[in-house]
């Protein structure tokens, strides 16, 4: 399950469950209920804290390069039959205001092998079908022998962590709620997403009216048109995901949606205070 000679596991995921664990046995001697499941959201937030910085400079890159779409619709226009020359004017353009491009990718790509590391042993421990099983394989990858577990309270506020919103016949209608509030969760960050790019543009967009601008790109009115559809459909797929997964999963990516949402709301805050300022 945990096999340590998995670079992959050997370098994240071991090292992230014994945290995990590490949370847990505290929390269990304190004797606190839902140490599982308040140990998820305490490593989740901790986690999150430690990518702030990436994330940061991810979405104010993102931020930044959509305050310059206007400028960069036109060079495009200006220069469709230069390819070599639109992407000098381009870094040009970049280089005047101070953005490297590749800055709002990089993050990402830094955080990514975090959250598949996260996902994957939440996963393996939720999904389990034999309990023995995942608290004797957990054991074989402790780095202490005092984070070893004989037992692990799945309880969580009356839920079963591992139980799926899928089987609320047998577990309670009321599961069919987590799935609708994590795909609600996820479509209120992608409207705080999708406000913050209407700020940024509004920004510079008035220097950029001209004869052309009356003319709309179809291009545009069709990326535009998908950027709509996919945040209507990514909350849905994700509230499938929810509603097909452990609860302990949706715990987790709850907590990381929440977290999300307040540092985007954030973010917004202070672009617009810099924009009421200009």
């Amino acid at each position: 399950m945990f096999d340590p000679n998995n670079f992959f596991n050997s370098i994240l995921v071991i090292p992230i469950l014994n945290v995990l664990m590490g949370i847990y046995t505290l929390l269990n001697y304190l004797k606190i209920p839902g140490a599982l499941g308040l140990s998820l959201i305490i490593l989740t937030v901790a986690i999150r804290l430690l990518l702030t910085p990436l994330t940061s400079t991810q979405l104010k890159s993102a931020n930044k390069l959509k305050e310059l779409k206007p400028e960069l619709d036109e060079l495009a226009k200006k220069f469709k039959n230069d390819k070599t020359r639109l992407n000098q004017e381009q870094l040009k353009l970049y280089q005047r205001e101070g953005i490297n491009p590749a800055a709002g990718c990089l993050p990402l790509l830094l955080q990514m092998p975090i959250l598949i590391a996260l996902y994957n042993l939440f996963f393996k421990i939720l999904a389990g079908s034999d309990m023995n099983t995942v608290i004797a394989e957990i054991n074989k990858v402790i780095y202490y022998p005092f984070l070893r577990i004989s037992t692990l309270d799945l309880s969580f506020f009356g839920l079963n962590l591992a139980h799926k919103p899928s089987d609320w016949q047998k577990a309670g209608w009321f599961l069919l709620l987590v799935p609708i509030i994590t795909a609600i969760l996820q479509y209120w960050q992608t409207k705080l997403m999708t406000v913050s790019q209407g700020v940024s543009n509004q920004t510079k967009i008035k220097d950029s009216v001209d004869k052309s601008a009356e003319k709309k790109d179809n291009k545009a009115d069709m990326g535009e048109a998908m950027q709509k559809q996919m945040g209507l459909m990514m909350p849905l797929m994700i509230g499938f995901f929810a509603y097909s997964f452990p609860l302990g999963l949706s715990l987790y990516w709850n907590t990381f949606t929440v977290f999300g949402i307040i540092q985007q709301n954030s973010l917004n805050k202070s672009f617009q205070k810099k924009k009421q300022q200009l």
